[in-house]
């Protein structure tokens, strides 16, 4: 089973990752990886930060010829800004003289609590640990997973829904069309966006939104939309809790820095409405097979995958960090001050997508490989084509 872990702080001399798990021979190019970093750091509302670095990830092992091989796969990315970062971050030279602490905790972050739990007398680790910027290691380890899922035709993608304010339709004819060609089609024309956004009108009161809080010294939050396509029916289960799909998804969204609610298809919409509402009706035989109307479940029944595609909706709280400063307290001397600003972005929904995209591909995978098996990708292929057929023969679906 894929797992991976990340090290690294936002400005220690590099990020890291190591991805174990990945089955043997799946097809990788230097670009799966750093495409991915590359849309995780666009979006309207960023900060200063995504002007100094260009994410790029260097892979020390599990890859050969363009293939990996079974081992585990440890990747390194560089921290540009290290160089302005030695003195207050260094590893073992004592510089705790030379560098001033931290001890005003900023409301909405981990400041406050990692500062008690560690029993630190400086707030910067927690703040360098805590930091969004470590999904950058979680986006290359969700690469290898994405990858390993493309090349068997289940695509991961995912657009926002709304900005602050600004919002468009849960659901639209151009969005079914474009996850009838695949999640993939979907992330490609929601990238074309500096919001991510389908909707035109959406997308310039999205950007008027950004524009204001950031005028303002505020921050703004969102709604990103994820998808998941090609994945049949039956991945999951419900005979025990940690083998349930859609609490894995759910962990792994509600794992993501900012992330406060998550929910499959339109389950808050769904709880105000009667069971006859809500319910996808089956449809059985004719040229179609087996079909739903509707995809409210978003994909998931009794914790498996129905077949249809798997909607994922997660919530962003606005980053924590505001210009505009809330009251908070010295640690101290327990004075009653203003809250610091630490530099971040003014909003950070577009990224939060892809972020979403990446960590949901291990659980996914993970799921498929619970249900096939298989060691490499000649095995793997081949059983999930024998399943479809299965599928296909049973009840004309795939």
């Amino acid at each position: 089973m894929i797992r991976y872990f990340t090290a690294g702080e936002s400005h220690g001399p590099a990020l890291s990752t190591i991805v174990e798990g990945l089955p043997a021979g799946v097809a990788l190019r230097a670009e799966d990886i750093n495409s991915q970093l590359a849309r995780r750091q666009q979006g309207y509302g960023r900060g200063g930060r995504m002007k100094i670095e260009t994410d790029r990830a260097e892979v020390l092992s599990g890859v050969r010829f363009g293939r990996s091989i079974g081992s585990p796969v440890a990747m390194v990315i560089r921290n540009r800004d290290w160089e302005n970062w030695t003195t207050p971050m260094a590893q073992f030279e004592d510089n705790s003289g030379e560098v001033s602490k931290i001890t005003i905790p900023r409301p909405g972050h981990a400041d406050l609590t990692g500062f008690v739990k560690y029993g630190f007398d400086d707030i910067r680790p927690v703040i360098d640990r805590s930091s969004a910027r470590e999904t950058a290691a979680r986006v290359a380890a969700g690469s290898l997973a994405k990858a390993f899922l493309s090349q068997l035709g289940i695509q991961i993608g995912s657009y926002v829904s709304s900005i602050g304010p600004a919002g468009e339709p849960l659901a639209h004819e151009r969005l079914h069309e474009l996850l009838d060609a695949g999640a993939e089609t979907l992330a490609a024309e929601s990238d074309r966006s500096e919001v991510r956004m389908l909707d035109r009108e959406a997308e310039q009161a999205a950007i008027a939104a950004i524009d204001k809080a950031k005028a303002d010294g505020d921050t703004l939050g969102g709604i990103v939309e994820v998808f998941i396509t090609g994945v049949p029916l039956g991945f999951g289960s419900y005979v025990q809790h940690d083998r349930r799909l859609d609490s894995a998804l759910a962990a792994a969204l509600m794992s993501i820095q900012a992330i406060k609610g998550v929910e499959i298809g339109t389950a808050f919409d769904n709880s105000r409405k009667p069971g006859s509402q809500v319910h996808d009706e089956l449809f059985a035989g004719g040229t179609e097979g087996l079909t739903r109307k509707t995809n409210r479940a978003g994909g998931i029944e009794g914790s498996m995958s129905n077949g249809q595609p798997i909607h994922l909706r997660a919530a962003m709280k606005p980053i924590s960090s505001l210009v505009s400063p809330l009251r908070s307290f010295d640690l101290a001397t327990l004075e009653a001050v203003q809250s610091r600003f630490e530099r971040s972005d003014a909003c950070a929904v577009p990224a939060a997508g892809v972020v979403a995209e990446a960590v949901v591909a291990p659980v996914i995978a993970n799921a498929l490989l619970e249900k096939i098996g298989g060691d490499h990708m000649q095995e793997i292929a081949s059983r999930l084509e024998a399943y479809r057929e299965e599928l296909a023969h049973r009840f004309g679906m795939r």
